[in-house]
């Protein structure tokens, strides 16, 4: 895992390259295969989106933070 604030790094630079805001990628997880593992989502948006690595997690890692929060 990384820190909090290369995470956020991560977040911030999505839009510009992908060419897609933050809140489409979480939309895509959520709407996307029912799967648990962190990995399984992961490696389905680089296989689907032809995301990289690192972007493809900071995207899982925010919506399992966001759901983790709505839960609260």
């Amino acid at each position: 895992m990384y820190s909090a604030e290369t995470h956020q790094n991560l977040l911030s630079r999505i839009p510009d390259v992908t060419g897609r805001p933050l809140s489409e990628w979480l939309k895509a997880v959520e709407d996307g295969p029912s799967l648990i593992r962190c990995e399984e989502k992961i490696d389905w948006l680089r296989r689907e989106y032809n995301l990289s690595h690192g972007y493809a997690k900071a995207i899982v890692h925010e919506y399992d933070l966001r759901r983790a929060a709505a839960r609260m």
